[in-house]
């Protein structure tokens, strides 16, 4: 297991502008960090970088206390697997995972005990003597991960492992991994666009967006407490609702806010950094609506269904609020409403967010035993 620094870490091609900007990042012995971001964030670069495949144009990579900058890959200690399984289609798994341990072992003895206590804990023991062709999308993923965990390398580098299985080999597969870690205590760094793969699988996250860092945290801290508008629309599906408002009034553990159009409602949300009359974006999850009207809610939002997606346990209905003609998501549990039937959804105080104009989130105060 190894802890990785990165500090300040730059990428640049030519005169470009920096596609990785001034990356802070600290990944704890036996930790497994997901990388989550939109296409073009940077997050294969910086993955690219840790593994020696890409220069750093500024700024200090450590590995294990050591800095890494200038070292080829094969001395960073590191073992990735790609989007692509990469095996060879001429040799058997057994040879597949054998390839690239070379000197790295004492003996034959030693290489055979490593492949196979990998091909056990990945449960492909008994598909050594297979060749690719003969192997399912799964079976041949996990015969790419036994390749590097036969190195036994002190980090591990996964760049969309799960991309070209389809979903039920996904989850199986996500499982895997998990189990893996679990039992391996190892250091893993993980690429992924798909948001479900970074909540089920990392201790931390790290969403980025144009080369930065837009927060790193617990997955159930970026859901409850996103660090600004852009972390709260990406993590979670349905993505977060979000209405303009303006402020009028302000305390340190609420504000209230009206609707341009009517409505006005109420955030469990420390608003001493705001001011009345100021321009805000009020945020409310899916699942956190439910039909009203409500005594108490914090938000009271009326409307008509517009569409009714089924998705067995519970319903996604698309709401045209009467007041803003803007569409909203209710995530709503048990019978669903209609098509063209008028409802009121609505929200506890606590669970509404505010994002001020720069899309900065206010800090959320919730009461005890309420939606964090």
């Amino acid at each position: 297991m190894a802890q990785v620094t990165l500090d300040g870490i730059t990428k640049r091609y030519g005169a470009q502008q920096a596609v990785l900007q001034g990356v802070d990042l600290t990944i704890e012995k036996g930790e497994f960090v997901v990388l989550v971001g939109p296409s073009g964030c940077g997050k294969s670069t910086l993955l690219r970088m840790l593994s020696g495949l890409e220069d750093i144009s500024e700024g200090e990579l450590r590995i294990a206390g050591r800095r890494v900058n200038e070292l080829p890959p094969a001395q960073r200690g590191i073992a990735m697997v790609f989007q692509s399984y990469a095996l060879y289609p001429h040799m058997t798994v057994y040879r597949n995972m054998a390839f690239g341990l070379g000197r790295r072992v004492g003996s034959r003895a030693e290489a055979d005990r490593r492949i196979r206590e990998a091909a056990r804990v990945l449960h492909i023991d008994h598909l050594l003597h297979r060749l690719p062709r003969d192997l399912s999308g799964g079976q041949r993923q996990r015969v790419a991960i036994g390749r590097a965990i036969v190195r036994q390398p002190e980090l591990f580098l996964f760049d969309e492992p799960l991309s070209n299985l389809d979903a039920a080999l996904r989850v199986a597969t996500r499982v895997e991994i998990a189990r893996l870690h679990r039992e391996l205590g190892v250091t893993i760094v993980y690429v992924t666009h798909d948001q479900v793969e970074a909540m089920t699988l990392g201790d931390k996250i790290v969403v980025l967006h144009e080369g930065r860092i837009q927060q790193a945290g617990a997955p159930l801290e970026l859901y409850q407490r996103p660090a600004n508008r852009f972390v709260a629309r990406f993590i979670g599906t349905p993505a977060m609702n979000l209405l303009p408002a303006r402020v009028l009034h302000v305390s340190d553990r609420e504000v209230h806010w009206l609707c341009p159009r009517g409505p006005q409602g109420e955030a469990a949300v420390d608003g001493s950094a705001l001011t009345v009359g100021e321009t805000v974006e009020v945020g409310v999850r899916p699942e956190h609506l439910s039909l009203g009207p409500k005594e108490g809610a914090g938000l009271r939002w009326r409307g008509r269904a517009e569409l009714v997606e089924y998705l067995g346990d519970c319903c996604l209905v698309h709401v045209r609020l009467m007041c803003e003609d803007s569409l909203v998501v209710a995530k709503l549990l048990g019978a669903a409403p209609e098509v063209g039937a008028e409802l009121t959804l609505c929200a506890p105080a606590d669970a509404v967010h505010l994002f001020r104009a720069d899309g900065t989130a206010c800090r959320r105060v919730p009461a005890a035993g309420a939606v964090q």
